[in-house]
């Protein structure tokens, strides 16, 4: 009896092992299976929510108007605010002086401070020049919107320093008068920035990392890669006009140019409306590479303890350009100013303040002249959702505190705006109170859409409570719904409130949705709570706008030709 108690137990013990064993492997297998479909177990369970959500909203579908819908060519020029929207960074003491617009990497503050610093000091010093003591006035702007105001003679300065020469190029080609009077006052080269693992894992396969081995890793889809804005950021069109160069040399325009940009684009999955959209995308780990100026990489620690910096394209040495036919006087003041950038002081602060590196980099890039880089911007805004659908609905705030001033900015915006939303785009148009009203369901946009859509824009009128989020869950579900006729389609909601909402769903019930279906929220606010409204914003990185009444139409402007 004891021998056979003993084989029993041993019997136990041998098929409690088994089973745990095929519960342990099982489980891994099941756990890999899972890895391998989580992504779309998540999306299905996103989806039953938002039905969910959507059950508990009343939605009324408003009658379809028709309106005059504007078919004028879009000129993001003509829409620039007063300069006053930019003020100087540094004032003029004297009225002997010059006006320099600059790059904002160095006319900021902080550790894009330098030449704000240098020009106080400048002012400081009281240096005569021709007998009269001078001082330069320094308005920080960035280098895109700079010479939109140059280019479009807006606001005329008397000298222009942005990041590259690739805009005092530009304004060339456009017939303003311009003249480069120095090449570098400042050190600086754009680069990719890589994930060391990204950076290990490319290089082993392509042997080194440049802008030729990096486009073939993007149209491979081995490489979740972002950029700026080509029309806005110095960056961006340099990066732009680089890719162009990689896949054709001898002419950046070229059908095999073109072809290879288009395979390119298809796999990029972020253009950032802002660098500072662009960090902040970065940081959610949501890209293996991004680009950014080593200034920056370098006063950013974590950037640089967790991604490899690779040169590309043509040096950012901060050229300084006269604007217009100068004075003797002012080209006195002018030369003066680069001067004093140039003394030994000057330039150590410059190099304290993160430039004057990688100066051994040279580009292989030759000249490229102006109208060819305008014409590489105009390619860009043609191409590059050139084989992906945008699906996009707007989704407006019509409570009662819109009543007035703010909903006449509102329907002034959205109208303008729309000159720069590709007919290929297909387009919704949701307005919120206590309810929702879908004011215009998404079809393409060409002429009866756009007639449609500013019908339905013209037709609002404010008044009641606002429920924000249930405006958003209806845009949502309108997304989703057009998709299944085509899942590759880009989606996007925009949302233009003036305040946070006080009826209906909450940002909690509603942000887990919006990430798991990566539905992003552009939100434009009226003078909002913009951090609320930048934390929905953030969800999937996207951009959250300070829309004022005179710069409003600009910034939608700048941020639909980055987006449609």
């Amino acid at each position: 009896m004891a021998g056979k108690g003993k084989s029993k137990v041993v019997f136990v013990f041998i098929a409690i092992a088994v089973s745990l064993l095929v519960v342990i492997y099982g489980g891994i297998a099941l756990t890999r299976n899972l890895g391998k479909s989580s992504s779309v177990v998540s999306e299905e369970k996103a989806a039953s929510t938002l039905e969910k959500l959507y059950g508990g909203i009343k939605v009324t579908e408003m009658p379809l108007v028709k309106g005059q819908a504007n078919l004028a060519p879009a000129n993001i020029s003509d829409s620039l605010p007063d300069i006053s929207k930019y003020p100087p960074q540094v004032d003029n003491t004297t009225d002997n002086y010059v006006e320099i617009f600059s790059s904002t990497e160095k006319a900021g503050s902080g550790n894009d401070g330098w030449l704000t610093e240098v020009a106080q000091k400048f002012n400081q010093a009281k240096i005569s020049v021709n007998g009269k003591t001078a001082s330069v006035r320094l308005r920080g702007i960035a280098s895109g919107v700079g010479t939109d105001y140059i280019i479009a003679k807006k606001y005329l300065p008397d000298a222009f320093t942005p990041s590259n020469e690739f805009w005092g190029q530009m304004i060339q080609a456009s017939g303003v008068p311009v003249k480069l009077v120095e090449k570098k006052l400042a050190g600086n080269v754009p680069g990719i920035l890589l994930s060391k693992s990204k950076h290990a894992e490319l290089t082993k396969k392509y042997g080194s990392i440049n802008m030729k081995t990096i486009t073939e890793a993007v149209s491979a889809n081995e490489i979740a890669m972002g950029y700026t804005n080509p029309f806005a950021s110095s960056t961006g069109l340099n990066f732009l006009v680089s890719c162009l160069y990689a896949f054709d040399s001898d002419d950046l325009l070229s059908e095999k140019a073109v072809a290879g940009f288009e395979a390119f684009q298809t796999n990029i999955p972020f253009v950032s409306y802002t660098t500072l959209q662009m960090t902040d995308a970065v940081r959610t780990g949501a890209l293996d590479g991004f680009i950014m100026e080593y200034q920056t990489y370098q006063n950013t620690p974590d950037l640089m303890s967790g991604y490899i910096f690779t040169p590309f394209g043509v040096r950012h040495d901060s050229p300084m350009y006269e604007i217009g036919n100068l004075s003797a006087e002012k080209q006195a003041v002018l030369k003066a100013f680069i001067d004093f950038t140039q003394n030994e002081a000057s330039q150590k602060s410059a190099t304290a303040f993160g430039f004057n590196n990688l100066n051994n980099y040279r580009s292989e890039m030759g000249s490229i002249d102006g109208a060819t880089i305008s014409q590489a911007q105009r390619l860009w805004k043609e191409k590059k959702n050139a084989n992906r659908e945008i699906i996009a609905v707007f989704v407006s705030d019509v409570s009662g505190s819109m009543e007035g001033d703010p909903l006449k900015r509102l329907k002034e915006s959205l109208l303008s705006s729309a000159a720069y939303i590709t007919n290929e785009s297909s387009i919704g148009l949701v307005s919120f109170a206590d309810d929702v009203f879908v004011d215009l369901p998404i079809a393409k946009f060409d002429l009866n859409q756009r007639s449609l859509f500013a019908g339905a824009v013209e037709s609002m009128q404010a008044g009641g409570s606002t429920a924000m989020y249930d405006g958003i869950v209806v845009g949502a579900k309108m997304l989703m719904d057009k998709k299944a006729e085509n899942p590759n389609a880009k989606l996007m909601l925009f949302v233009l409130t003036d305040g946070e909402t006080n009826l209906g769903y909450t940002l909690n019930d509603v942000s887990g949705v919006l990430k798991q279906l990566r539905i992003p929220v552009y939100s434009i606010g009226y003078n909002a709570n913009i951090e609320s409204l930048q934390i929905l914003s953030s969800i999937n990185e996207a951009a959250s706008i300070n829309a004022d009444s005179d710069e409003v139409v600009y910034k939608l402007g700048s941020l639909f030709n980055a987006q449609f």
